[in-house]
C-alpha cells in the first residue's frame, strides 16, 4: 500500500470506528471493546508501516483539494516527530482499551464511552499529522470538545460536569488565541502550509507582529498542557473514568500543547519573549505541581498534580534557547507517558477492588495485592529518577541542561537549585505514594476487601512497566533510534550530539541527582507524619490562591455581568428583543451607506410606468396592511393576508421572469401557512369582553406607533436600495459570468438551480444543515410544550363538557380536518400520487428547468401535509411510515457523500460531473452527479418539514385528547 494511503487510512480509522462503535446497544460492551481494540490495533499497523519512510528525515505527505480557489487543503504530514506522537496515542490508547474494558462495569454505557474515545483519538491524530495551520487548530477544538464529553461521562456526578465545564472553558478559550495566532503566522508567511512555516523561522521571529502571535499560540500551548495559571482544570478532570484520566493525562490532551511548543520550537523559540514566557511557567508549574502533590490524599489527585509538575518541567526545558533541552523535553515526554499512564491504571484497580483511593485509608495492599503493587512501585520509581529506570535518564538531561545553562539571567542562576528542589519534591510524593498504599498495616474498614485483578486488566500495566525498565537498561537498543529521529524532524541541521548512556561518570547533574534522591527521602522521614494528618489535603501556603474558587468567582461575575445586560437590554416579549435588532441593523445599515458615500437616489436609467404592475402590488401592500391590522382581532384573517401578500411575491417573481423563484415561493407559502395554521391554535386567546387598562392600551398604542416607524423606514430604506440597485446600468460582475458558463462547465441550463449545486454547493450544504437543526429544534421544543388552557383560552381545571362541545363546533371526535373544512376526504386523497409525481417531476427537471431538489422537497411535503389533514396523524403514521428524523439524517448523508465522491476522482469536495447517456430508444440523456447532492437536498427538506408538521400534529392530537379526556372527567362528575 503506498504511503499517502496508509497515512490517510490512519487518520479516518478512528473516527469511522467512533461512528461505528456508537451504533451498537448499550449493553455490548464486549463487542464494544474489540471494535476499539481492532481499530487502534489497525491504526497503529498502519503508522508503524510508515516508520521506513520517514526514518532519515524524510516526510510522508498526502492532501487533498478541499476549495482549490482559496488555496484550502486537508494536509496530512508525517515527519519522525509526530510519527513518534501518533505511536504514543494509539499505542497507549490500545492499551487503555483493554484496561478499559474490565474496569467499567457492565451498567455502564460502555459503547459511548469507546465512541467518544475513538473519536479523540482521531482528533489527537489530527493535531499530531495536520500539515495545514488552521486544519491543526480545527482538531486541536475538537480535542477540547471531545474531552468535555469524557470528562462529563459520568454525567449524574456534579464533579464531573464541573470538571467538564471547567476543562471546555480553558482550553477552548485558549484554542480561540491559537487560531488567532495561526492566522497571524500565515499572514507574516503568506502561507498555512506547516513545510512552508517551518522553513521560515527567520521571517516571522524579525516581523512586527512576531510578539502578538508568538503571545496568542502560548496561550493555546500553555492552556492545553495545564501549565500556570492555567493548571486548575487538569486535577478537577480527575472526575472522568480512570481510564480517560489516564489516557488524558500520558500520551494525549495535555500533550497537545507540548506537541505544539516542540513542532514550532524552531520557528518560534530563540527569543527573550520565548524565554522569559516559557522557561517562568514551566518553572513556575514544575514548582507549584509538585509542592501540591505532596499534600494530596487522593490516589488521582497525587497523579493529577504530578502530571502538572513534569509537564512543567518540559515546558521549561522547551523555554531554554538550547538544542539539548528540546532532546530531553522530548526524551521525558515519552518516558511520562509510559510511567504516568501505568500509574494512573495502576491507582484504577486499586480504587476498583477496594472502593476507595483515599490514601489514609488505604495501608498494607501488598499483602493483598503484590503483583499490582510491584508494578506500581516500579512505576512510582521511573516517576521519581530512580537509576536504571527512563524516569532517571531523562532527568539526569533535565539536571544537566539546569547547570549547563546556569548564567546571568536570575531564572538561569535559579535553574539548579530549583531543578534539584522540585526532583526531591518529586521523589517525596512519590515515597509517600509507596509507603502509604502498600507498606503499614493490614488494611481495615474498606468497602472492598482488596484482591488482584483480573489477569488481563493487569497486562496494560505490565507492559508499560516493562517499557519504563527496557528504556532504563538499554536506552540506545531501545528508545535511541526513534528519539533521534523526532530530534532530527524538529532541529534539523541544529541537532546536537548526545548520549543516552546510563553512566556518565561523576558530574554535576549526578550529584545534583542524588542530593533529590536522598533529599525527598529525608523531607518525607521528618514531614510525612505531618502531610498524612492534614486534614483539608491541600497545600501548605496556598489555601488562599484555590484556582477553582477564582474560576467559579469569574463565571459567576461573567453570568452576573450578562444578566445585568440582558436586564437592560432583553425583554421576555418578542416584540422588544425584534425592535432592539432591527433598529441596530438599520443604524449599521445607515452608518455604512454614509460612511461609504451611498446616493440612492441619483439620477439613473429607469423603465416606464406600467399600471398593471403597479396595481399589482397596491393590493400586495393592502394585504401586508390588512395583516397587520387584522392581527389585532383576528389571526386567521390576518394569516390569510400574509399569503396574499407572499402570492404578490410570487407573481412579481413570475413578471421579472424568474419562474424558478416564483415555483419555490409558492410552495414554501403553501407549506407555511398551513404550519401557520396548525400553531394559531397555541396562541393566547384573547377575550373582548374583558377591558384591557388605559395605562396598557396606551402602551400598546406606544409601541404599534414605533413598530410602524421602524417598518416605514425600513421599508423606505430598502426601496430606495432597489431603486438604486434597478435604476443603475448593469455592471460587468459574475452574474453574467455564471449564465455563460452553467451549461459549459455543469451540465445545466437552469443557472438558479447549477448556481446552488454547483457553482455555490458548499453554500447550499451548508444551509439545508440549518435546516435540519431548525426541524430538530422545534420538534424539541414542541415535544416539551404543555399549554395550560383550553381551546377556548381558559385554564385547564376550568374546562367544562358545555364548553369542550363549543369548542369543537359540533365536530365529532373521529372529524378530522378536511370534514371541518368541508373539503372531500377522498380529493384530498387521490390527490397524494398526483402531488408525489409532480414533485418528482419538479425535481428531475430541476438542472435544466424550474424546479429542484428543494421545490421537490416543499411539494412531497405538501402532499404528506393533504394526507395528515384527510386522514389523521395515527391513520398516516400508520400507513405511510414517516420517520423525518431518519429523513433529515439520509438527505444530509446522501449530500456529503455525493460530494465526498469526487475524492476518489481526485477532485476537490462537491466537484460536479456531468455527461450524457444513450440508453436504447431514448437517445441522448443528461446525466449530472449534482443529481445526487440534489435528491440529499430534497430527502432533508422533506424531512424537516415533515418533522415540524409531526410535531403539530401531534401536539394537536394531544390536546385533543387531553380535553376529551378532562370534559369526560367533568361529565363523569356532573352525574356523580
Amino acid at each position: 500500500m503506498p504511503p499517502q494511503l496508509l497515512l490517510a487510512t490512519a487518520a479516518l480509522l478512528p473516527f469511522l470506528g467512533s461512528a461505528a462503535v456508537i451504533c451498537l446497544p448499550g449493553h455490548a460492551r464486549n463487542a464494544a471493546a474489540l471494535l476499539a481494540g481492532l481499530v487502534m490495533v489497525a491504526a497503529l499497523g498502519c503508522i508503524g508501516l510508515l516508520y521506513p519512510a520517514v526514518a532519515g528525515a524524510n516526510t510522508v505527505a498526502w492532501s487533498l483539494d478541499w476549495l482549490p480557489t482559496l488555496g484550502v487543503q486537508i494536509v496530512l504530514r508525517l515527519d519522525g516527530l509526530s510519527w513518534l506522537f501518533a505511536v504514543l496515542v494509539l499505542g497507549i490508547g490500545a492499551l487503555v482499551v483493554l484496561y478499559a474494558r474490565y474496569y467499567m462495569a457492565a451498567e455502564d454505557p460502555v459503547p459511548r464511552l469507546f465512541c467518544y474515545l475513538l473519536a479523540f483519538v482521531g482528533a489527537m491524530l489530527g493535531i499530531v499529522l495536520s500539515g495545514n495551520l488552521i486544519q491543526l487548530v480545527v482538531f486541536w477544538e475538537l480535542t477540547s470538545i471531545v474531552s468535555f464529553l469524557l470528562i462529563g461521562y459520568w454525567s449524574d456526578n456534579a464533579s464531573a460536569r464541573d470538571g467538564a465545564r471547567m476543562a471546555l472553558t480553558i482550553t477552548a478559550a485558549g484554542g480561540l488565541c491559537l487560531f488567532v495566532g495561526m492566522v497571524l503566522i500565515g499572514h507574516i508567511v503568506g502561507s498555512y502550509d506547516l513545510s512552508v512555516v517551518l522553513a521560515s523561522g527567520d521571517a516571522i521571529r524579525s516581523s512586527p507582529l512576531y510578539l502578538p502571535a508568538l503571545v496568542l499560540v502560548l496561550a493555546g500551548a500553555l492552556t492545553k498542557s495545564a501549565q500556570f495559571p492555567f493548571h486548575i482544570w487538569l486535577p478537577r478532570a480527575m472526575a472522568a473514568p480512570t481510564p480517560i484520566s489516564a489516557y488524558l493525562h500520558s500520551a494525549t490532551m495535555v500533550k497537545a500543547g507540548i506537541f505544539l511548543m516542540i513542532r514550532f520550537w524552531p520557528v518560534l523559540a530563540g527569543t527573550e519573549s520565548w524565554y522569559w514566557i516559557v522557561g517562568t511557567a514551566g518553572m513556575v508549574t514544575m514548582l507549584v505541581g509538585a509542592w501540591s502533590a505532596i499534600f494530596q490524599h487522593d490516589l488521582k489527585g497525587l497523579l493529577a498534580y504530578s502530571t502538572i509538575s513534569h509537564l512543567g518541567l518540559i515546558t521549561l526545558l522547551l523555554g531554554l534557547d538550547s538544542p539539548l533541552a528540546v532532546v530531553a523535553a522530548i526524551f521525558h515526554t515519552v518516558n511520562h507517558a509510559t510511567f504516568k499512564a501505568s500509574l494512573f491504571m495502576a491507582a484504577g484497580i486499586i480504587d476498583h477492588e477496594t472502593g476507595t483511593r483515599d490514601m489514609r485509608r488505604l495501608s498494607g495492599l501488598w499483602r493483598a495485592m503484590p503483583y499490582t503493587a510491584t508494578l506500581a512501585m516500579v512505576a512510582a520509581a521511573a516517576m521519581a529518577g530512580v537509576p536504571l529506570l527512563n524516569g532517571f535518564l531523562s532527568k539526569e538531561m533535565f539536571l544537566a541542561e539546569a547547570v549547563d545553562n546556569a548564567g546571568d539571567h536570575w531564572l538561569n542562576l535559579a535553574l539548579p537549585v530549583l531543578a534539584t528542589l522540585a526532583s526531591a519534591f518529586t521523589m517525596l510524593y512519590s515515597v509517600r505514594f509507596i509507603r502509604q498504599t502498600f507498606f503499614g498495616a493490614a488494611p481495615h474498614d474498606l468497602p472492598h476487601a482488596p484482591h488482584e485483578p483480573v489477569r488481563w486488566m493487569r497486562i496494560p500495566i505490565e507492559f508499560l512497566v516493562f517499557v519504563c525498565i527496557a528504556i532504563g537498561l538499554v536506552p540506545n537498543l531501545t528508545i535511541g533510534p526513534l528519539l533521534a529521529e523526532a530530534v532530527r524532524a524538529v532541529l534539523g541541521p541544529r541537532t546536537p550530539d548526545y548520549d543516552l548512556a546510563i553512566w556518565h561518570g561523576f558530574n554535576a547533574p549526578l550529584a545534583l541527582s542524588v542530593v533529590a534522591l536522598l533529599g525527598g527521602v529525608a523531607l518525607y522521614v521528618v514531614f510525612g507524619r505531618r502531610i498524612n494528618s492534614n486534614p483539608r489535603g491541600g497545600p501548605w501556603l496556598m489555601d488562599r490562591l484555590d484556582g477553582g474558587r477564582l474560576f467559579e468567582r469569574a463565571m459567576t461575575g461573567l453570568v452576573t455581568g450578562a444578566r445585568a445586560l440582558e436586564g437592560h437590554l432583553g425583554s421576555e416579549r418578542l416584540q422588544v428583543q425584534l425592535r432592539i435588532l432591527f433598529l441596530t441593523v438599520l443604524l449599521a445599515a445607515v452608518l455604512a451607506g454614509v460612511a461609504r458615500g451611498l446616493d440612492l437616489f441619483a439620477p439613473g436609467n429607469s423603465t416606464d410606468f406600467d399600471p398593471a404592475f403597479a396595481l399589482m402590488w397596491v393590493v400586495g401592500a393592502a394585504c401586508a396592511v390588512g395583516a397587520a391590522e387584522r392581527a389585532k382581532y383576528h389571526r386567521l384573517s390576518a394569516t390569510i393576508f400574509v399569503g396574499g401578500a407572499g402570492l404578490v411575491s410570487c407573481l412579481t417573481f413570475l413578471w421579472l421572469s424568474a419562474p424558478d423563484l416564483a415555483v419555490t415561493q409558492i410552495l414554501v407559502e403553501i407549506v407555511t401557512t398551513v404550519l401557520l395554521l396548525l400553531g394559531l391554535r397555541w396562541l393566547p386567546k384573547r377575550d373582548a369582553a374583558i377591558p384591557a387598562p388605559a395605562a396598557e392600551v396606551v402602551r400598546a398604542r406606544r409601541r404599534r406607533i414605533v413598530d410602524l416607524c421602524i417598518a416605514g423606514f425600513a421599508g423606505l430604506g430598502l426601496a430606495g436600495l432597489a431603486y438604486a440597485v434597478m435604476t443603475r446600468p448593469a455592471v460587468d460582475g459574475i452574474a453574467r459570468w455564471f449564465v455563460e458558463e452553467a451549461y459549459p462547465r455543469a451540465g445545466g441550463r437552469n443557472v438558479v438551480n447549477v448556481l446552488l449545486v454547483d457553482f455555490r454547493a458548499f453554500d447550499t450544504l451548508g444551509e439545508i444543515c440549518v435546516l435540519g437543526i431548525v426541524g430538530l429544534t422545534v420538534f424539541a421544543l414542541l415535544r416539551r410544550f404543555r399549554p395550560a388552557s383550553d381551546s377556548l383560552g381558559r385554564p385547564r381545571q376550568q374546562v367544562s363538557h358545555d364548553a369542550y362541545d363549543a369548542a369543537r363546533a359540533d365536530r365529532s371526535p373521529g372529524e378530522t380536518a378536511a370534514d371541518a373544512l368541508l373539503v372531500p376526504r377522498v380529493v384530498m386523497t387521490w390527490l397524494f400520487p398526483f402531488i408525489v409525481l409532480l414533485a418528482l417531476h419538479l425535481f428531475l427537471r430541476g438542472h435544466d428547468l424550474p424546479g429542484g431538489g428543494f421545490a421537490g422537497g416543499i411539494a412531497l411535503t405538501i402532499a404528506f401535509m393533504l394526507q395528515y389533514m384527510a386522514q389523521g396523524a395515527e391513520w398516516v403514521e400508520a400507513r405511510l411510515r414517516i420517520q423525518p428524523i431518519a429523513w433529515i439524517g439520509i438527505g444530509l448523508l446522501v449530500a456529503v457523500l455525493a460530494g465526498a465522491g469526487s475524492w476518489l476522482f481526485g477532485r476537490p469536495f462537491l466537484t460536479a460531473y456531468f455527461a450524457y447517456w444513450e440508453p436504447p430508444l431514448l437517445g441522448k440523456v443528461p446525466v449530472a452527479s449534482a443529481l445526487l447532492f440534489d435528491l440529499g437536498i430534497m430527502v432533508l427538506v422533506v424531512g424537516a418539514s415533515a418533522l415540524m408538521l409531526v410535531a403539530l400534529a401531534h401536539q394537536s392530537l394531544r390536546r385533543t385528547r387531553s380535553a376529551e379526556a378532562e370534559a369526560e372527567r367533568v361529565a363523569e362528575g356532573e352525574t356523580a
